[in-house]
């Protein structure tokens, strides 16, 4: 128990040291498991919370989670119902523009861009960019 405090708190040194003081989606994005809350979808927005907030009860959870240094770790479905995680990379393009790149063999897509509409501590709400 020990270790892993000292491990969190060297974590969250590492990223206020890494991200700029202006960078609002770093600070509120990595370091954090999103869960997909497909019940607020609207219009092509996905709508995503933090693995904390209380969802109502569904059938499984898709999901990913940003860390500093550039991975992306990405949870879908797996075929026995539990999660299946899939590592990849994530880049900022712009302030509200994200490049993700997965590991060959993931789906969806190797490659695609997402756009940032609105973020917040507990509220994600993202577009997929068709190129």
């Amino acid at each position: 128990m020990k270790y892993a405090s000292l491990l969190c708190l060297l974590c969250l040194t590492f990223m206020a040291v890494t991200c700029k003081k202006n960078d609002k989606l770093a600070t509120e994005l990595v370091g954090k498991t999103w869960l997909h809350s497909f019940e607020e979808d609207e219009d092509g927005i996905w709508v995503y919370r933090p693995n904390s907030f209380d969802f109502p009860p569904s059938r499984g959870r898709t999901g990913f989670s940003l860390e500093p240094g550039g991975v992306i770790k990405r949870y879908e479905i797996a075929p026995t119902d539990g999660l299946q995680e899939e590592e990849g990379s994530w880049e900022q393009l712009e302030k509200d523009l994200v490049l993700v790149r997965m590991a060959e063999g993931s789906n969806p897509p190797l490659e695609y861009r997402i756009k940032i509409i609105s973020s917040s501590d507990d509220l994600l709400k993202v577009k997929r960019i068709e190129e």
